[in-house]
């Protein structure tokens, strides 16, 4: 099964090399195994073959130019897998992510929007983008990396952009969230591939999650709202920051801002984006992040100081907002770092 990795200036190593490593392990892993079935062809493209430096600076040779893979990819040659389809001789094209690809990649795009044979394509991070621009994911449902969904949701409108999968697959299309979660994607495409057991076991090689728990917001920067422009429901938004820990109900916000429990409502949701309670909820959750981050409360004392009542509101919470428990979260991102 014969991969094409783009490589473009600007490009993320990890977007590269993560997934590289797994498949060129998962080929380790079939031969140890002794079994017959699908083995990776690793190759890397770029607009000219030679070296392409990446945004960090380290640098990654192109052993073919895009010419060259697409001419050779048309005579279905240059490709020792049986299994190969005569009309699409690349498996897989996958395409990372990196600050490059927000900047002109006109070459790239090109090449990618002229229809490059390929049975399954796959991005990293904002590989997406540079997909998007080559029209081949119209109407899909995507990811990329969280901090670029608005912008990638902004760009192409006719993408249903969802910021929190580690990786979507949609029939053979993947896309997958930001750097490491390359090895998340290159996983379950060897799962796909070559069965459970080998993708288990190269994850066990390289040790790392077969799948991670939660996905992409418990990474997520906490990000506190802006206030909304009406007084009185901006006045609302400061008692809720100030005070995460008291009654936020509906009727007790409406009678400290002098509104009815109906019309404030109705007026924070048209101000603020989101329903009273689900404000709460996010805003008590990201304080309970910081809280487990950074200190030693147990869930008990988080809970209380959070305005949760009770741990297991803060658990159900935490599964309802990143798909993870509190425990999980803390050992996940605790600072090991002791004054």
């Amino acid at each position: 099964m014969r991969v094409v990795i783009v490589l473009y200036p600007g490009f993320q190593p990890l977007d590269v090399t993560g997934p590289h490593e797994v498949l060129a392990a998962a080929n380790e892993v079939m031969d140890g195994l002794g079994r017959k079935g699908p083995r990776y062809e690793l190759v890397r493209a770029a607009v000219s073959a030679g070296p392409v430096a990446s945004e960090s600076g380290l640098q990654l040779v192109a052993e073919h130019s895009f010419a060259d893979v697409a001419a050779s990819a048309s005579a279905n040659s240059n490709s020792n897998s049986k299994s190969a389809s005569p009309r699409a001789p690349i498996h897989t094209l996958l395409i990372p992510g990196g600050t490059g690809a927000m900047a002109d990649q006109e070459a790239t795009v090109t090449w990618l929007a002229a229809g490059v044979p390929a049975q399954r394509v796959a991005t990293v991070c904002t590989g997406t983008f540079l997909a998007a621009d080559a029209g081949l994911l119209h109407g899909r449902r995507v990811t990329t990396h969280w901090a670029r969904a608005g912008e990638l949701a902004r760009r192409h409108p006719d993408l249903t952009v969802d910021p929190d999968p580690i990786y979507i697959k949609s029939d053979h299309l993947w896309t997958s969230a930001g750097v490491t979660a390359g090895i998340d994607l290159a996983l379950a495409l060897v799962e796909e591939d070559c069965g459970a057991e080998v993708a288990r076991l190269v994850a066990r090689y390289l040790v790392v999650y077969l799948r991670r728990p939660g996905g992409q917001s418990q990474f997520g920067t906490p990000v506190w709202s802006e206030p909304a422009i009406g007084a009185p429901i901006r006045d609302a938004c400061d008692i809720i920051h100030a005070e995460l820990e008291g009654d936020l109900s509906v009727n007790a916000l409406a009678a400290r801002v002098g509104l009815s429990s109906r019309h404030f409502a109705r007026r924070f949701r048209s101000e603020v984006g989101e329903p009273v309670a689900k404000h709460v909820e996010r805003l008590r959750v990201e304080a309970a992040r910081q809280l487990l981050e950074t200190g030693d409360l147990g869930l008990e004392a988080v809970a209380t100081e959070c305005g949760f009542g009770s741990a297991e509101i803060l658990r159900r919470a935490f599964h309802r907002r990143l798909e993870i428990s509190p425990d999980a979260y803390r050992r996940q991102f605790v600072s090991t770092a002791k004054g």
